[in-house]
């Protein structure tokens, strides 16, 4: 099975309080770009194309020698719409990466992978929501509390057999931005299945979230 990663790294770092990419703040020294590719080689993924600021090329060519890089759009959808572009087109299956998930373990990865090899079309890795969650309204009032044991928190890399995902996004509008690459195979009518997550594949969006990553790396 040929697999090859797409990787979306095209976001700022306002969040996170960052003047460079998020893709490009230091983890232990290193950009967690990086981070996420290495944990997909490691998991069995040898072809990686990231989705880049234009203007950094320059700057992401060095993070990631050898890694093939596109330049991303103003969405996470149309980056990832690129990225699909400039994949060798041999491929049988895609995975779809947050830059912003640094230490995602290479299981979780091969988790995935094994699915798609199992003949599933759409895999995505989830984790229990352990909070009470609830819906408000306009006015911050809780109008719903949907029973957590059902619910769950997802997390990438998330898995695509090629053809699905190409056809999925091509009969997408071109200015469509949904929130991740299973929101827009569900919207085609594809079923997704789901695969154990990992706490460690935390995505990194604000300063605290940063020191967490920086202290897991310290142990």
């Amino acid at each position: 099975m040929h697999a090859v990663a797409i990787v979306a790294a095209a976001g700022s770092g306002s969040r996170l309080g960052a003047d460079l990419p998020k893709a490009l703040v230091p983890l232990a020294g290193r950009p967690l770009v990086a981070w996420s590719v290495d944990a997909l080689r490691a998991g069995g993924v040898a072809e990686i194309v990231v989705a880049v600021p234009a203007a950094q090329r320059d700057a992401f060519a060095a993070a990631l020698p050898g890694v093939r890089l596109v330049d991303g759009a103003a969405s996470r959808t149309g980056s990832v719409r690129a990225c699909l572009a400039a994949a060798t087109a041999g491929a049988d299956v895609v995975l779809v990466h947050d830059a912003a998930r640094p230490l995602t373990p290479p299981d979780l990865v091969r988790r995935v992978l094994a699915a798609l090899g199992d003949g599933h079309p759409a895999v995505v890795p989830v984790l229990p929501v352990v909070d009470t969650t609830v819906v408000v309204d306009d006015a911050g009032v809780i109008t719903e509390v949907p029973p957590r044991a059902t619910l769950r928190r997802v997390q990438t890399p998330q898995g695509f057999d090629r053809a699905v995902l190409a056809a999925a996004y091509s009969g997408l509008p071109a200015d469509a931005d949904l929130t991740d690459d299973a929101a827009v195979v569900r919207a085609a009518g594809v079923p997704v299945v789901t695969v154990p997550g990992d706490e460690r594949a935390a995505k990194v969006t604000v300063a605290h979230d940063l020191a967490l990553a920086e202290a897991q790396v310290a142990r």
